[in-house]
């Protein structure tokens, strides 16, 4: 692939390439996955175990769930465990932010692509329990993987493992509770334990304590639909999919004021005015873009200056901004961003769990002042509050939800500080 900035159009194959591949969108069929790719990458991964995480390193697979975290570093840690241990993998399909929605679309069309990524995945680590932990609301989601999982169980593989590496492998298909904060990787373990989700801190680390005290990985569903194709394809092809330097497809869900807006597995570097323009047809007709919410609600802001950046972590970090899931909300001029912001605060002050009061009354405080603003009623005082909370609260919490939250506050502060000046004046005179 050339690696210049693109101007596919629809047709380009480059689009839906692997992982939303049509050929392997065949729901829990097992049949035509196998008859498809299927077995493949886990056929080669039994054949030598100790190369695929050496493999995973040098194709730069990351962690595709927000943070870009190499895959390969966490793989490691878990596989330098004790091998007569018990091992977890949570295969964390929790999606329940706001602008995000590939991952069900990963579980309801493709689960045995996933199932297949997360055993050649406990093939390298050693792990020999597999938990498919799934946000509960999607149901046609579970009732997918429950099927393409006792296809599993009943088939050769599970014997063919045993055989091979001495893994006897048991999936578990596990609801999440619910909640947003459930995503979190330590609120996962404990969601999976049977608690309510409350996050750890750390250390310990998931590795080296996670699940009922044993050694746990914890990885995004995308990142691990990714597995069977880098090792049946190899660390050149996968390295060759992504634009300039970087590696593989990302999975963008597009959604907000666009024509068209969907999930669309794109090469990871794919410049964002391809992905609203040409991918997503453009704008709403009479609309121009005002601004993008990179990642979710939780990351950052770009405007029209920045509307060419490749969509890789690094590129998107250069400009001030994050990639994290890859979930890209539109908005179009007309649009207040302090309202649009004061959404998406009140979603994470609803969704704290509370054991942080720094978040709980933090995130609370932030909601508050923003739709005091957002209404006409704020005053120079409360935008005051509101840069000094930006400044006080990161770090504060065990997870990231605090910060998440901060974080799309601040970016809105430092592009669009007239706006929440001007709302003042509604007030002040």
């Amino acid at each position: 692939m050339t690696k210049t900035k693109s101007t596919k159009a629809k047709t380009d194959p480059s689009l839906n390439q692997v992982l939303l591949n049509p050929a392997g969108r065949v729901g829990a069929d097992y049949k035509a996955w196998m008859d498809y790719v299927g077995g493949q990458g886990l056929e080669k991964a039994l054949e030598d175990p100790k190369a695929i995480i050496p493999m995973a390193k040098e194709a730069d697979l990351r962690g595709l769930g927000g943070s870009g975290f190499p895959t390969w570093f966490k793989w490691n840690a878990i596989a330098n465990q004790d091998p007569e241990r018990d091992k977890y993998l949570i295969c964390n399909g929790n999606e329940d932010e706001p602008g995000t929605f590939k991952d069900r679309v990963l579980l309801k069309e493709c689960p045995h692509q996933l199932i297949e990524g997360a055993t050649i995945t406990a093939v390298a680590c050693g792990i020999n329990k597999i938990v498919f932990y799934i946000n509960p609301h999607l149901t046609a989601c579970i009732d997918a993987m429950r099927k393409a999982v006792e296809q599993w169980q009943t088939s050769d593989w599970p014997a063919r493992i045993a055989e091979k590496t001495g893994l006897r492998i048991e999936y578990r298909i596990q609801p999440s509770s619910g909640h947003y904060i459930g995503g979190e990787e330590t609120a996962a373990i404990e969601s999976v334990e049977g608690k309510f989700p409350f996050p750890r801190g750390k250390p310990p680390y998931p590795s080296d304590f996670g699940v009922h005290g044993y050694p746990t990985l914890i990885n995004n569903m995308e990142t691990l639909s990714n597995v069977s194709h880098l090792v049946r394809n190899g660390v050149e092809w996968f390295r060759n999919l992504g634009l300039g330097n970087a590696t593989g497809t990302k999975i963008y869900c597009l959604s907000g004021d666009v024509l068209k807006p969907g999930v669309f597995e794109l090469p990871m570097g794919t410049p964002l005015n391809d992905l609203v323009y040409n991918y997503g047809g453009g704008m709403l007709v009479g609309k121009k873009l005002k601004a993008v919410f990179t990642g979710g609600p939780s990351n950052t802001i770009l405007t029209p200056k920045d509307i060419d950046v490749p969509m890789d972590f690094e590129s998107v970090a250069a400009r001030r901004s994050a990639l994290g899931t890859g979930a890209m909300i539109v908005v179009s001029q007309g649009t207040g961003i302090v309202k649009k912001v004061a959404e998406y605060i009140s979603f994470f002050a609803a969704s704290s769990c509370g054991q942080c009061p720094s978040c709980k009354t933090g995130t609370y405080y932030m909601s508050l002042l923003l739709n005091r603003i957002g209404t006409g009623q704020g005053t120079r005082s409360d935008l005051d509050s509101l840069i000094n909370l930006c400044k006080i609260l990161p770090g504060s919490g065990r997870c990231h939800l605090v910060n998440g939250a901060v974080k799309v506050l601040d970016s809105s502060l430092y592009h669009f500080m007239n706006e929440y000046e001007q709302s003042l004046l509604k007030v002040e005179g």
